[in-house]
């Protein structure tokens, strides 16, 4: 095998013209190849998920089947804690409380208080328990909370597991109401 030398060079460097390896050829024929029925199978005739997709759908999934967990189990104090740390549930409460027309027209959509109590505090004005929270979404108050037990339990689960995920993150918002205590 003789080595062969471009013609032309650089600063008087000349340059090996070396053939690449088969194994380096072959890998990036069958990488193009890939890429080619990747292309078609996702994005031209939209066969498989993509990666963005195909998560989402896994996560709607899990929270079917915590939703069927859900409706076997009672609500508690212990069970709403566990919902507030699962990603899928947070997420969807997350765009429950940030719908302009649901509880971010009253709390904003950072849960520091407009009309509503700042939520992201320790202070609380019927309990700060997950259960006192809970009925307080589910049942409604006085003074302007308003019920939602006709969105359904999941609905209400849901934004429960998001204030209890925003809870104590003391954001600078509206000042406590008189009659809030501190959560025991």
């Amino acid at each position: 095998m003789t080595i062969q030398v471009r013609e032309h060079s650089f600063d008087g460097i000349q340059e090996f013209d070396n053939r690449l390896p088969n194994w380096w050829l072959w890998t990036l024929y069958l990488a193009c190849i890939f890429s080619v029925v990747y292309w078609v199978y996702f994005h031209t005739i939209g066969i498989g998920d993509l990666p963005g997709e195909a998560y989402a759908v896994e996560q709607r999934a899990a929270a079917a089947r915590l939703e069927a967990q859900l409706a076997a189990n009672p609500v508690n104090d212990e069970m709403l804690l566990k919902l507030s740390k699962e990603p899928a549930f947070v997420a969807d409460g997350e765009k429950i409380f940030k719908d302009p027309a649901r509880c971010a027209l009253c709390h904003k959509p950072d849960g520091s208080g407009l009309i509503g109590p700042n939520l992201t505090d320790d202070l609380w004005i019927y309990g700060g328990k997950p259960m006192d929270i809970y009925t307080t979404i589910l049942k409604g108050r006085p003074r302007g909370m308003l019920a939602h037990e006709s969105f359904g339990q999941g609905f209400v689960q849901r934004a429960t597991a998001y204030v209890l995920h925003i809870k104590n993150t003391n954001l600078p918002g509206k000042p406590p109401e008189p009659d809030a205590k501190k959560e025991q």
